[in-house]
């Protein structure tokens, strides 16, 4: 790869979409699609991270993004640790900042985290001497999950301007949302949310989207429909009826997605929670799913994201 990034995104770390600017995310969805190229390869191997050290670091369950966090880096060459939360000093009672001053100790180079808490990785960036990329910290940010959904909307449309999206959803509850608002917004496309009253932010309708608390109308004239999964594990109370009740209004199935533009699109940050916001149907259907395209974009941004930060430290 002889094109040079560092010219464009020059950041010591990922901590959120809310720090990029356009010609940013551009070059990282440049460099991201000629990782999609390699990874469609027999050989799928990089040398751009050898001798770097690469450390998961995960405070919450994750399949899809450790698991993409881990297969990246390999493919780049790096060493990669994955460190068991359950069985480390963390689980014994450590802080969050003791645990950070021992990793610092290990001079790794890449630190990625996941965190229940919002600022959680912002606070080990400024711990710790390596990069570190934030993996969803709280209800805050998930910026490679909102790179990737453009890098994979990129692929079909081109232009992600002037598309109308439409997030559904546990939009109250989710990092994903957030960084995808800021960052389709920040590249020109018309974004609408649509949820009941509990499962909104009160303050939704001033982040420059449209807000809907009926689906159907929001789909109307859609070219792509979001979807988001109900966060039980974050509600403090009963935000809906019944999964039941919330499916009839707010789960994707045919009939409302037939109300979108023709041709629309279907995305889902996983993982999915089927017959709840999303029918099967829906979800396995190849001419109007992406869900596998987001996963396997995935490894490919995520690999853009880790030699950027590499080079731009060796720098």
């Amino acid at each position: 790869m002889s094109k040079s990034y560092s010219d464009t995104f020059t950041g010591p770390h990922m901590l959120g979409i809310a720090g990029l600017n356009r010609l940013e995310v551009i070059s990282l969805l440049d460099r991201a699609e000629q990782f999609v190229a390699l990874n469609r390869q027999r050989k799928k191997h990089q040398d751009l991270l050898n001798g770097r050290t690469l450390i998961n670091l995960f405070f919450e369950p994750s399949t899809r993004t450790q698991s993409s966090f881990e297969l990246a880096g390999k493919r780049l060459g790096a060493d990669v640790i994955n460190m068991a939360i359950q069985t480390s000093s963390i689980a014994k009672g450590e802080t969050l900042i003791d645990t950070a001053v021992t990793l610092n100790a290990m001079r790794p180079d890449l630190l990625v985290v996941r965190h229940s808490a919002s600022g959680a990785a912002a606070l080990l960036s400024q711990k710790v001497d390596c990069a570190v990329i934030n993996a969803g910290d709280g209800a805050h940010e998930h910026p490679t999950q909102a790179l990737l959904d453009a890098l994979t909307l990129r692929a079909h449309f081109g232009d992600l301007s002037g598309l109308k999206i439409a997030i559904c959803g546990d939009v109250v509850h989710s990092r994903v949302a957030r960084s995808n608002i800021i960052l389709l917004t920040l590249m020109g496309a018309q974004v609408r949310l649509c949820a009941p009253p509990t499962l909104l932010p009160t303050k939704a309708s001033a982040w420059g989207v449209e807000v809907f608390h009926d689906m159907k109308q929001a789909l109307v004239g859609c070219d792509v429909v979001m979807v988001l999964r109900l966060q039980k594990e974050r509600m403090n109370s009963a935000c809906v009826p019944s999964s039941r009740e919330y499916f009839h209004y707010f789960g994707l199935d045919r009939e409302k997605l037939n109300l979108a533009k023709k041709g629309a699109l279907v995305m889902h940050p996983g993982p999915m929670n089927r017959g709840v916001e999303i029918d099967s149907e829906i979800a396995d259907d190849p001419n109007v799913s992406l869900i596998n395209e987001q996963v396997e974009s995935g490894v490919a941004m995520r690999m853009a994201v880790l030699a950027s930060l590499a080079e731009g430290r060796h720098e």
